[in-house]
């Protein structure tokens, strides 16, 4: 399925939204750090973004350590950045 890359005005207006997440320098995908309390706070988040990831089939790029998680989000359909990540990151947002 083709994803439309979103633009450079949508990408703006994501970024206002999400103040948290950074453009990652190449401008293609956003990444973030989370921090949790413990290893079980950010193990439990990463489930909860498991499932929904699972049901909207679309997986984040994404890196743990203790209570870490650093989190990259792009399409490659789109060759960058689309809707299905601006709906990953609100998501990731509400499971806090």
């Amino acid at each position: 399925m083709t994803v439309a890359r979103l633009t450079d005005s949508e990408r703006v207006s994501l970024l206002v939204e999400l103040p948290e997440w950074q453009l990652r320098e190449d401008g293609l995908a956003i990444v973030r750090t989370f921090r949790f309390a413990d290893f079980s706070e950010a193990w439990a988040f990463m489930n909860r973004v498991a499932l929904y990831a699972e049901k909207a089939d679309h997986h984040p790029e994404w890196f743990n350590v203790y209570n870490r998680v650093e989190v990259t989000l792009t399409t490659h359909d789109a060759d960058g950045l689309s809707t299905r990540d601006a709906a990953m990151a609100r998501a990731m947002e509400g499971f806090l």
